[in-house]
């Protein structure tokens, strides 16, 4: 197996047309009663990581990754393999990982969970976006960094995935996007962090985002405020917002944990806990970040997660259906939401610092994880980007501290408002493959964080 590897600027592969060459020459190969549910994963995507503001590594790169999963009766066995872009190259992989999975389930046993859908659907997804060209974006960034210590990592291109079965299914969902993430640094070592996501690159934009940080720097040099140990007044904006929802959503809204008492919103889903009225979140799909299917075969909906502060529905994967005896909803495996969305409240972004008055501006937030599960209760380090507020002036960099507080409480009894426009944050990972997915977050403004060190 290779991995076909070119630059954007040639000759680029025709997934969708290698995918349907590929899906319809697995429907020829089936034997028998089998079922075969085949999923794609691949980019064409750009990489630049840029040091004191000049380019320190770039490359583009090609690739596709096919999933194979035989199903004879209520056995089943996958193979993943990546595709090189010669179609009878790839065929003869194929063929030959078909081959060995029937080898495999001749002794294999029975799945007591196996569970996918049987329908036969089409849907589509292609968005073209408006992406800079990589040359194009070194003398942007040299431009606008001029005389900044910037430090940043740029991913940019088209993100394709793709599924079939031989019941007839077909999805596709191609779309191009970019994520673009940095930080300046002062000489004392901090550093204010920023980043530009989505799929309509604008220089003015990027280069406001950048003067922005900028004119930030200046606090950065001044002597960080010490605070003791104790609840303050705070605003955190969507990217600290995001770091803790999205580590109370690992399983929070499972189905499979909820069933098992190991959701870390157990006492949400009881009805024991109640959040403010004004918070509902939903696994939003017209965001568009995601696709509208799953590698079990079926459609995803958008679903409401939290309506008006109380639990409302579950993300059922197949497997979890199965074993529990609910409705599949076209979750995924892991169950968690891949585009979480959380409704904005009626706080201005230019009112922030007068709202909040005297206190914490809470920027980002570091290592998150918890400190009391069952009380979804959520500790790590406030580090860059934070700073202490007086009056609704920014007046100095707070040392990192690190905080431990429940989000039971941050969006129950402590909220206060909720930003006006929540933020788009495209996943930044890009762990053997760009990501799919992301969230749709408002900023909050809170009675009182718990700083405890």
């Amino acid at each position: 197996m290779s991995q076909f590897m070119s630059s954007r600027t040639g000759a680029s592969l025709d997934w969708q047309q290698h995918f349907t060459a590929l899906a319809e020459a697995i429907e020829r190969l089936q034997q028998g009663r089998e079922i075969t549910l085949s999923s794609f994963a691949g980019e064409q995507s750009d990489f630049i990581r840029f040091n004191a503001g000049k380019v320190r590594q770039i490359g583009s790169v090609s690739q596709g990754k096919l999933t194979v999963r035989l199903i004879d009766g209520a056995r089943q066995a996958y193979s993943t393999l990546t595709v090189c872009g010669d179609l009878q190259q790839d065929l003869d992989e194929v063929s030959a990982a078909l081959d060995t999975l029937r080898d495999g389930l001749r002794n294999a046993a029975d799945d007591p969970h196996l569970l996918f859908d049987t329908s036969r659907w089409q849907r589509a997804t292609q968005r073209s976006g408006k992406l800079p060209d990589p040359q194009a974006l070194l003398r942007t960034v040299a431009g606008c960094a001029q005389g900044l210590d910037f430090v940043g990592f740029y991913a940019g291109g088209t993100i394709v995935r793709g599924f079939a079965s031989t019941r007839g299914s077909r999805g596709w969902y191609e779309v191009d996007n970019f994520n673009f993430s940095w930080s300046l640094y002062d000489p004392s070592g901090r550093a204010i962090k920023t980043t530009y996501a989505g799929d309509d690159w604008s220089d003015a934009v990027f280069a406001r985002k950048v003067e922005q940080a900028a004119g930030r720097l200046a606090v950065l040099a001044r002597t960080p405020r010490a605070l003791a140990p104790g609840r303050y007044r705070s605003y955190l904006a969507p990217a600290a917002v995001a770091e803790l929802l999205g580590t109370s959503s690992w399983s929070g809204f499972s189905a499979r944990a909820q069933a098992s008492s190991r959701s870390e919103l157990y006492k949400l889903h009881t009805g024991e806990v109640a959040l403010d009225p004004r918070v509902s979140l939903s696994e939003d799909l017209d965001l568009g970040i995601t696709p509208g299917f799953n590698d079990d075969g079926y459609l995803r909906e958008s679903v409401p997660l939290i309506r008006a502060g109380r639990s409302a529905e579950r993300l059922t994967n197949a497997r979890s259906a199965r074993e529990y005896g609910l409705t599949p909803n076209g979750a995924l495996a892991s169950e968690s939401p891949a585009a979480l969305s959380m409704e904005g409240g009626d706080l201005a972004e230019q009112d922030v610092l007068a709202k909040l008055d005297t206190g914490l501006y809470i920027g980002n937030l570091w290592y998150v994880n918890f400190s009391d599960r069952m009380n979804c209760r959520l500790t790590g380090m406030t580090r860059f980007a934070t700073f202490w507020v007086e009056q609704g002036q920014i007046v100095a960099p707070l040392e990192a501290m690190r905080f431990d507080d429940s989000l039971y409480r941050l969006l129950g009894g402590e909220l206060e408002q909720l930003g006006a426009q929540p933020e788009l944050l495209l996943s930044d990972s890009t762990w053997g493959e760009r990501a799919t997915g992301g969230m749709q977050l408002p900023g909050i403004l809170a009675r009182s964080f718990e700083l405890t060190l």
